[in-house]
């Protein structure tokens, strides 16, 4: 049946993808549907115990093989770590999504320490550089995959409350764009620019306020639930994706459209 043919598009078993900030919010729903999908994962994040019992968690609802491994991506070791991990279990990745990300409050620019920028770029930027890096060119020895970074709509249309966020999130589509042609044509690199999700983040928002700002700036006048990010998710660690490199990809409600 047609319907069938369109749906082992999308499958994903025996694949291997590496998801990091997978313990919880975005990532942990794109973690569960590629399981479901029937791929074998590596969840990542810097708390050693959300990785083991989130790994544990997939493991028992869904019977896929998953495991847990730490780490802080602003750390190059700590990456370079990760992926040896990752092949020493597993042997390959045929999917690596860069997820993890961080954009801490600020009362003002200039309140702002060097310390704390650097660790926005890093996380936001300099990880996913390094993970796309060693990950990337074993992908191409091997003969193919595909790198997801997550962006955010601070990449195009940023706040004054995410000013380092948004400056390292713009930069990563630079490096999507970068590494769509470098390793091409075996392995694809694509983004994903979610809008506002409501996930533990959304907890300390000011609701109110929030839902004024939707209703008057986002077409579809809400926020997007974490189950909405799968379908782009799926789409671009599957194979129903195998014409689609250096695309980003927006899944915000309309929220960053501008005419002209």
């Amino acid at each position: 049946m047609h319907i069938e043919r369109t749906a082992r598009l999308f499958e994903l078993t025996g694949k291997v993808i590496l998801v990091t900030g997978g313990t919880r919010g975005l990532g942990l729903a794109m973690a569960r549907a590629f399981a479901l999908a029937g791929a074998d994962l590596v969840i990542s994040s810097r708390k050693v115990e959300a990785c083991m019992a989130v790994a544990r968690a997939i493991r028992e609802e869904t019977g896929a093989r998953c495991i847990g491994v730490p780490c802080h991506v602003a750390d190059w070791e700590a990456c370079d770590a990760l992926v040896a991990a990752t092949y020493a279990e597993y042997g390959r990745v045929d999917v690596l999504v860069n997820n993890a990300g961080m954009s801490p409050p600020y009362e003002k620019l200039s309140a702002i320490s060097r310390e704390l920028f650097d660790k926005v770029i890093g996380v936001n930027l300099a990880g996913p550089f390094r993970l796309s890096a060693l990950v990337g060119e074993r992908m191409v020895a091997a003969g193919g995959g595909s790198i997801i970074n997550i962006s955010s709509t601070a990449a195009t249309v940023p706040t004054a409350s995410e000013v380092p966020y948004g400056a390292a999130k713009a930069g990563l589509h630079n490096l999507t764009a970068a590494l769509a042609h470098t390793y091409a044509p075996k392995v694809r690199c694509n983004c994903i620019m979610p809008g506002p999700f409501l996930t533990d983040i959304s907890r300390a928002w000011d609701m109110d306020a929030m839902n004024e700002m939707f209703a008057s700036q986002i077409p579809l006048q809400r926020a997007g639930q974490a189950g909405e990010i799968v379908g782009a998710a799926l789409y671009l660690a599957s194979d129903a994706s195998s014409y689609t490199n250096g695309a980003v990809l927006k899944v915000d409600g309309g929220m960053s459209y501008s005419p002209g």
